[in-house]
Parts: structure tokens; C-alpha cells; sequence
């Protein structure tokens, strides 16, 4: 199976969650996760971009083999859509409703297939040589696995040092208000089981919008994070290295984006779970060993 085994020594995931916080109180309402050795899981990478031509035949030849990549575009006018074909013939191409990577990722999860979702910026920031960890983590028996540079194995050559300030800061007012042990909150290199997009209950549109809702910009991230936490769902942290943007300039700003990610985390740690979304009663998920004699036994 491609993703058995795939983390290395360095790169051992830990537990983003406090075992006495409020997102790990009902551990035992987690859905059980058995694969059988022989099964690949079948892993949907969503890729949201918007004028990435120039990036995307890095990003895209570096994918090992998954199941399907969809390409959310974002209105590209440098013929990003035309290159992702050309490069990948397979690739789903859906349209943005509206403006913002959030609005871009809920867009793509409303199309996936798959059982697992991995989040790849289409930059070339991302490395999508990392992918089998994550689906390695969740194997493992995670609900969400969460990338971060500030774990062993991790690190970035594009973060700045205010950045990193921010990042830290805004990382103790998700902790303290959730209870949870992020390290990296603002960090978008994530992936989960497909089952768990009730809890994030994104809603993407339908008709086409040239405008940008709350929630459609950068501070999906923490949405993402904070509602997964909400959702009691067991979060690994996976140890993640980012690059710098191969080609053109990022549309983050440090301070206006910044200020949505703290109204993001103080907004979601008060707003009320329609009950439809919250995660299924079932069992915790079985260790990697346990689930191996499982497997063998079946």
C-alpha cells in the first residue's frame, strides 16, 4: 500500500488536542477507522488557485499517485486551467463561486470523492512529497492531521519574523479559548477523512459572485481549525517544511488577514453547532497495531 510507513524518524506526529480540553471530552463518541492491509484509502487533493500557471508544473508533477486532484480555479487569467490540463489530464476543474482561498476550499471539498482530503496550496509553498504523511497520521487513527513548521522535521524558508510573532500569538488565543495544543494555527498544509466535512460545514454557493463572505478569505484556516476542535475530533500535528512561492506574489496581508484570524477564533469559540453537524457516536479509532491484527484477522 503506497502510504504505509511514510513517516520518517523525524517526523513523528503528536497530538494537538488537550486530553482534558472541551475537543477531547467525548473521545469515545470518535468514529472507528479500520482499513485492511491491502486497502489504499483513496485521497482527493484540493488545490485552490488563481493565476498559478507558472507554479503549477512544479506542484503538480511532484504529486504522488492519488486518487483525483481537483483544481478549484479562481477566475485565472494567465491560462492556469489550460496548463493543469495539459499537465494532468485527469484533473476536475471546478469554479469558484466567490473571491478567497476559503470560499476556493469550500468549493472544492463540495466536489471531492475520495476518503481523504488534503489542502495543497498551489504556490509551490507546499510539498506534496509530505502527502503520505499526513494520510499516514490519519491511518493512524487521526481525525484531522495537521501540518505545522514549528515541530522536528518542520521549519520554513518563507516566514518572517513578524509572521511568526502573529502566528505564536494568535496560536495562545485559539489554545486558551478551545483548550487545544496547536503549534501552528495559521499553517494551511492539512488533510482529513472525508467524513468529517459535516463538522466543518463550509457552505461553498451556488451561483457566481464577485464578492468575498466572511469565511472566504484567509481566516478559513482557523475556521477549519477551531470547528474541528468543536467537533471533538482527535487532531495529530504533522511535522511540515514550507517553501517559498516559486513564481509571483502572495495576496496574504500580515495585519489585515491577522486581525481576521483573532475575529475568526473569537467568533467560532462562541457560535452556537447546528446539532445536524455534530460527529457521529461511535468508537475511538484503533491503534496502527490493533488494527493491523484486525485486518489479518478478518
Amino acid at each position: 500500500m503506497p502510504f504505509r510507513n511514510a513517516l520518517s524518524a523525524s517526523g513523528d506526529p503528536v497530538s494537538a488536542v488537550s486530553p482534558d480540553s472541551p475537543a477531547s471530552a467525548a473521545s469515545a463518541e470518535r468514529r472507528l477507522v479500520v482499513l485492511p492491509e491491502h486497502a489504499s484509502p483513496r485521497v482527493s487533493v484540493v488545490v485552490p488557485a488563481r493565476n498559478e500557471a507558472a507554479n503549477l508544473p512544479y506542484v503538480l508533477s511532484a504529486l504522488p499517485d492519488v486518487y483525483e486532484v481537483i483544481l478549484v480555479d479562481g477566475g485565472s487569467t494567465d491560462g492556469t486551467v489550460e496548463v493543469a490540463r495539459e499537465l494532468l489530464p485527469t484533473i476536475r476543474v471546478v469554479a469558484q463561486t466567490r473571491r478567497g482561498k476559503g470560499n476556493a476550499l469550500a468549493c472544492g471539498f463540495a466536489h471531492v470523492r475520495g476518503d481523504i482530503v488534503v489542502m495543497l496550496d498551489a504556490d509551490g509553498s507546499a510539498d506534496p512529497a509530505e502527502i503520505p504523511r499526513y494520510v499516514s497520521a490519519l491511518l493512524d487513527g487521526a481525525d484531522f492531521a495537521k501540518g505545522t513548521r514549528f515541530a522536528v522535521g518542520g521549519g520554513s524558508s518563507d516566514l518572517t519574523r513578524l509572521r511568526s510573532w502573529g502566528n505564536h500569538g494568535l496560536n495562545l488565543v485559539v489554545n486558551v479559548l478551545f483548550g487545544t495544543r496547536y503549534t501552528d494555527l495559521c499553517y494551511g498544509y492539512n488533510a482529513f477523512w472525508t467524513r468529517c466535512l459535516p463538522v466543518l460545514s463550509l457552505d461553498p454557493g451556488t451561483a457566481r459572485e464577485d464578492r468575498k463572505l466572511w469565511g472566504d478569505g484567509f481566516e478559513i484556516e482557523t475556521i477549519i481549525n477551531t470547528r474541528i476542535a468543536m467537533g471533538r475530533l482527535r487532531v495529530v500535528e504533522v511535522p511540515s517544511f514550507e517553501l517559498e512561492r516559486i513564481h509571483g506574489e502572495s495576496n496574504l496581508n500580515t495585519w489585515r488577514d491577522g486581525f481576521r484570524v483573532l475575529r475568526a477564533a473569537v467568533t467560532e469559540r462562541f457560535r452556537r453547532r447546528p446539532a445536524s453537524v455534530r460527529p457521529p457516536r461511535s468508537v475511538s479509532p484503533l491503534p496502527a497495531a490493533e488494527r493491523e491484527r484486525s485486518a489479518a484477522s478478518a
